[in-house]
Parts: C-alpha cells; structure tokens; sequence
C-alpha cells in the first residue's frame, strides 16, 4: 500500500466497514433482522439506481449471463448473506459477528475447487481453511456453552459460506453489465427476496411506529449511506489503486473497530478466547494467501519475487480473493491484472 491517501482511505474504510456491526446492532434492538436487512439495501439500491440515472450508465441487462449474475449475486451474495448476517448478528455481539465474516477468504479456495476443477488446494490454504475452522469453533464457545451464541455463530458462518459460493458461482458467468449496474441489480432482486422471507416468517411482522425511533432511522441510514454507498466508493477507488490482495486485508482490520466501537459505545465485552479464535482465523487467511502476501511484502524488504505488473501465471493459486466487507471477489485468469470484481457491499 503505497502513498498517504490511499492509507487514509483504507483506514476510512476499515472504520466505515467496523462500525456498521455496531450500526447493526443498534437497529436490531427495535426491528427484525430480516426486514432490517432489506431495508438497509433498498436504500442503498434507490441510492445507486439515482447515481446509474445521472452519470449515464448502462443498466440494462442483454445477455443470459448478465441475469444469471445478477440472480446469483441477488440470491447469494446479498439476500442469502445479508439475511444470515443480521439473524446471525441478532444472538452475538458486533465483535464476533466481524470475526466470524472475516472468514469468507479462508473458504473461498476449497470452493473454488470444487466449482471451477482447474484450480487446486495447496497444501498451506488446506491448513489454512483448518485454523479458520478452529477459529471459528473456538469463537463460537467463548460465550460460555453451546446456547444462543453458537448459533449466533453458526448462521454468520452460513453468511460466510454463501458469499463465498456466491463469489466462485458468478465468476463462471461473462457478464457484460458494468459493476455498479450488476451490484444494484442485485441489491435490488436481495432487497425483494428479503423482504418476501420477512413476510412469511412468523417471527417477523411489521415495526410499530414506536419502533422507528430516531436512534433507529440514524443507524439504517448510516448502513445505507454510509457503509454501503461511501464504502462502495471508497471500495472501489482503492481496488483500482493497490489491487485485491492489499485490500483483502480490510477484512481483518474492520473486526479490531467492530470490537473497538462494541466496547466503548455499545457495552460489549470481548473474551480472551474470543481474541484466541481471531487470531486462528487470521492465520488460516495468511496461510490460504501465503503467496500473494509474499509477493507484496517481499519486494518491500528487498528480497521476494518480484513480477512483471498484469503478468499472472496460470496455475497461480492466489488468484481467488475475497474480500468480506467491500464483498469482492477477484478471479485473475488471463483478464488483467486484477481481473473482474464482484461486490454485493459492506456488512
């Protein structure tokens, strides 16, 4: 990551992302996560549907992969993780529900294998994706039994997973649509999806008017606005300038300010084993990226491959790369540098 400014960005970004846990947390005190869920994208969604209407970008769909992205994307990457994400988040704190997402990357590889044959596990990325599920477990014990939290946990985890699924399933799609248009589109088919499963789940039913208290209106318009359309922003300008592999790394730095912000404003606390389980996890993303963290790290020191700027090998095994909050998942395969990018938002 070179220059201050886009330092200054990813440390925006890395708060924006963190503090949306915390966003998620208030709002659930007075509404259902699903409806809460699909609220916070259909502001996002007429948010960037008004951006497309002034800049002029093209948003309708033409080819048949075009709208398998966009259901997959809907489905999968924003109404499946979306809906899981705030249920989840409903039994655990902001900290844990920021811990566990951070293992969307250490998932992702073993997927990717079994959706697309050409690639393959190596051996670090298999004892990766073991500390991730060791983490993952002992994040999920650290509130005392085996009760509330863990399944708390179990359905962020499901999150985790069906982004991830999500992210491989849409790379086998070419898509002609440009990024913002293809996200917005599947902001908007989450937003229907979820709020079609909030209506017929007899645990949800419809806010009382004391419910939208403006503590609650604050927190859906910062998730909206805020994390969703300026992370966006900011997102993307930084993919743009230091590539996917550096900005994966957001992924681990939003916990620290989710568990921050939980501590300070929110009265949560966080349990050594609960610390213990992050850092499994974030040993199991380095030991899934070992290759694209030396090769960014070794040039710095003065020792490390070094590579031709766009020149990918093809049996790379660090190609595939997800990031949880920007939700990006980045396939290099003979398209560039970076390759395409998928991104349903932040959590």
């Amino acid at each position: 990551m070179t220059g201050k400014r886009d330092l200054s960005l990813f440390v925006a970004l890395a708060i924006v992302w963190g503090t949306a846990f915390g966003a998620i947390e208030v709002g659930l005190a007075t509404l259902p996560p699903i409806l809460f869920a699909a609220l916070r994208l259909d502001v996002a969604t007429l948010l960037f549907t008004a951006g497309i209407a002034v800049y002029g970008l093209e948003w309708r769909p033409r080819t048949r992969d075009d709208w398998i992205a966009i259901g997959v994307g809907g489905v999968l990457l924003v109404g499946g993780h979306y809906g899981l994400l705030f249920l989840g988040q409903s039994h655990v704190s902001s900290a844990v529900a920021a811990i566990v997402l951070s293992l969307t990357p250490v998932v992702t590889p073993p997927l990717a294998i079994a959706v697309l044959p050409q690639e393959r596990l190596r051996a670090p990325a298999a004892v990766g994706l073991l500390l991730g599920l060791a983490g993952v477990i002992v994040v999920a014990l650290s509130g005392g039994s085996l009760g509330g939290q863990a399944v708390g946990v179990v359905l962020l985890f499901a999150a985790a997973f069906v982004f991830a699924l999500g992210s491989v399933l849409i790379e086998r799609a070419e898509e002609t649509l440009p990024v913002v248009p293809l996200q917005t589109w599947a902001m908007g088919v989450g937003a229907l999806a979820l709020h079609g499963l909030s209506y017929v789940h007899p645990g949800e039913s419809v806010p009382a008017a004391s419910a939208w208290t403006s503590t609650t209106i604050a927190a859906l318009a910062y998730l909206g606005v805020v994390a969703t359309a300026g992370g966006f922003l900011a997102y993307f300008v930084l993919l743009d300038r230091i590539g996917a592999s550096q900005l994966s790394l957001v992924s681990y730095a939003s916990p620290v300010v989710a568990a921050l912000v939980g501590w300070a404003l929110l009265g949560e606390t966080i349990t050594l084993a609960t610390i213990g389980g992050f850092g499994l996890i974030v040993l199991g993303f380095a030991l899934c990226k070992i290759g694209a963290l030396w090769k960014t790290a070794g040039p710095v020191v003065g020792y490390g491959p070094h590579r031709p700027t766009g020149a990918i090998a093809d049996d790379d095994p660090d190609r595939w790369v997800v990031d949880r909050n920007g939700n990006a998942y980045v396939a290099a395969s003979g398209r560039g540098a970076e390759g395409r990018t998928s991104a349903p938002g932040a959590d």
